[in-house]
């Protein structure tokens, strides 16, 4: 979500010297989330920072392993593999063979991210998902949820949640 917010000017589009209080406006003014939503985030990207400022991170510092990146990602493959940066269209068509309806509802994005975890766990000889990097995993999906349909039911737009991860 946060290079698609820089890809339309939410945050810098250069993806460089983010402040915690641009992550809050961006996702306050792009996805109208309540700015102390970007806090634990922020926080934590700021322990990945290597910008020489410790009020600032770079997108790129978010793929440090263990801090927010993890591994089960819905588009992304796992540190084992090398490259879990950039979008995999085959581990996104996975996922999103799961949302075959027009709206993707809690018990839907449920077993989507069900099956992810365990397709990821049966291929990657050291998987590893902490109990912190399952709770982010969880927020992700509620975030998508809750932003493209409803906080109570899911139901979020299945095109929009495509788009979303680009697949």
């Amino acid at each position: 979500m946060l290079n698609a917010l820089a890809n339309h000017g939410y945050l810098p589009r250069s993806g460089l010297n983010i402040s915690v209080a641009m992550l809050e406006a961006a996702l306050s003014g792009a996805v109208n989330l309540d700015p102390s939503a970007a806090q634990p985030p922020g926080v934590l990207a700021l322990e990945t920072s290597t910008t020489g400022d410790a009020s600032t991170f770079d997108l790129d510092n978010l793929d440090e392993h263990g801090i927010l990146e993890h591994d089960g990602s819905l588009s992304r493959n796992d540190y084992y593999f090398g490259d879990d940066h950039s979008f995999n269209q085959a581990i996104w068509d996975a996922t999103a063979s799961h949302f075959g309806e027009s709206v993707i509802s809690i018990e839907t994005a449920a077993l989507a991210r069900a099956a992810r975890i365990a397709r990821a766990a049966s291929v990657n000889p050291k998987f590893n998902m902490t109990a912190t990097d399952v709770e982010h995993s969880l927020i992700e999906t509620g975030l998508y949820l809750a932003i493209f349909g409803n906080v109570a039911t899911g139901n979020a737009a299945t095109e929009w949640v495509r788009i979303l991860f680009g697949g």
